[in-house]
């Protein structure tokens, strides 16, 4: 499988999964560029020494792919001096507005009911499977996006793996990154310091207990065959990653050589 060329990660204290995607490598041997192309988490809980280094990459674009029920719980993202924050909702708030109150809230008997059994992992395998097919309009816009002006740019969701992850999959696609290390990016969100923090109403005892962790373990886990997942959908829906991009998206192979100038050396 092919890795990610190593580069200077810094500590976030309350920024959960950043990183640069740069050095990821083509097909026809090129890379992505360092310090262009970012995803994270959300970045309502950025300190002030979080929000100085965030301002210091030069950032003319923030997408944010929260939805309003996401923003609700966590907040606005802190403003960066001279920075546009794009918000493209990649779920509507009300679509499962009750599972993950049921997520936060639920005793074990509930959370069995809804996760157990390989119910947790086939809905996120039915998302992923989603998001690509029914939201074109919102990921054409990003790419189009990139292709004009948006750069250096930053993608997050809630946790920066999720929805994050399927807009950085469908750009590094776009871009004509290889497909283990489109992949191999995506997995780096299990990493411990990257991954989301479940907040769970009760007590320790009883609200994160080791069987709770391993039903809930499906939802904030990045596991390949999601990804996959949306990756079959393209083909599925589409047949080809290039008609998916013409078609379904509307970026031209012009669009596809300006993102490429763009974003790779």
């Amino acid at each position: 499988m092919t890795q990610q060329v190593p580069s200077t990660e810094p500590e976030l204290a309350g920024v959960r999964n950043f990183r640069d995607v740069g050095g990821l490598p083509t097909t026809d041997g090129r890379r992505v560029r360092h310090g262009v192309l970012f995803r994270s988490g959300h970045l309502a809980h950025a300190t002030e020494n979080d929000t100085v280094f965030l301002a210091s990459l030069g950032l003319h674009t923030i997408f944010d792919f929260r939805n309003a029920a996401d923003q609700k719980l966590e907040g606005p993202d802190v403003a960066l001096p001279g920075v546009r924050n794009l918000n493209l909702p990649l779920s509507d708030p009300a679509d499962g507005a009750e599972f993950w109150q049921m997520v936060r809230d639920g005793d074990l008997v509930q959370l069995r009911g809804i996760l157990a059994d390989g119910k947790g992992a086939a809905r996120m395998v039915a998302s992923y499977r989603k998001i690509v097919k029914e939201r074109t309009a919102e990921h054409s816009r990003v790419l189009r996006a990139l292709t004009e002006d948006s750069v250096p740019a930053l993608m997050h969701c809630a946790a920066g793996k999720d929805r994050a992850g399927i807009s950085m999959a469908v750009t590094l696609l776009a871009l004509g990154v290889e497909r283990d290390a489109i992949v191999a990016d995506y997995l780096e969100s299990n990493a411990k310091h990257r991954r989301y923090k479940v907040r769970r109403s009760g007590s320790a005892e009883t609200a994160y207990t080791p069987e709770v962790m391993e039903l809930l373990s499906p939802l904030f886990d990045a596991r390949a065959e999601y990804l996959q997942a949306a990756f079959q959908s393209i083909e599925d829906t589409w047949g080809a990653v290039d008609t998916y991009l013409e078609q379904g998206l509307g970026l031209t192979p012009g669009d596809r050589d300006r993102l490429r100038e763009r974003l790779l050396n």
